[in-house]
């Protein structure tokens, strides 16, 4: 059993910043790939920053200059620091991780998401 755990959204004037933070724990051998997803009301979840373990990141081009992910191995942990924040950044952010565990199955797992809502 894996779990990932979010927390850092919360509501901020145009122009802030947050950092989420993603925990991962449970039955993990390996985590492959971590990466933050956003959904707003009406749109399809999206892809916004991701992570390898060795550090390889791939940004959307609409948070490109703005967000920054990282990761710390030895915590399961991955950040999303998000700077000059803009209305339409307003979303459940989600965590999705790719992790190999004990019994060497790898799959993709998802937290349950965090608000982050961006007034003008």
């Amino acid at each position: 059993q894996v779990h990932l755990v979010e927390s850092g959204g919360a509501l901020v004037q145009a122009g802030g910043s947050l950092r989420l933070s993603c925990a991962a724990s449970g039955s993990i051998m390996r985590i492959i790939t971590m990466g933050w997803y956003r959904q707003a009301p009406g749109k399809r979840r999206e892809l916004v920053a991701s992570i390898t373990s060795r550090g390889s990141t791939n940004y959307a081009d609409s948070v490109k200059g703005r967000f920054t992910i990282s990761r710390d191995n030895a915590e399961n942990t991955v950040y999303l620091q998000m700077n000059n924040l803009k209305p339409e950044d307003t979303a459940v952010y989600y965590c999705n991780a790719r992790i190999t565990d004990w019994e060497l199955s790898t799959s993709d797992y998802w937290g349950r998401g965090t608000q982050v809502t961006v007034s003008s």
